[in-house]
């Protein structure tokens, strides 16, 4: 494992704690998605830095 795979693996959401998986924003963009059910969020990725401010979250629609 590198250190940037192990980084990555030790991100989690700020606001419930879960684990967060590479997915796609309804505009094309990159983004990270927590894996709660109960509260899912996405979090923005620009210039291939992952923006993990609860504030701009984005709740991710069912």
């Amino acid at each position: 494992m590198t250190r940037a795979d192990w980084i990555r693996q030790a991100l989690r959401c700020p606001v419930t704690g879960t684990e967060l998986v590479d997915a796609t924003g309804p505009d094309g963009t990159p983004e990270l998605r927590n894996t709660s059910a109960e509260r899912p969020l996405a979090y923005a990725v620009r210039d291939g830095v992952p923006v993990l401010l609860p504030d701009e979250a984005r709740p991710v629609e069912g």
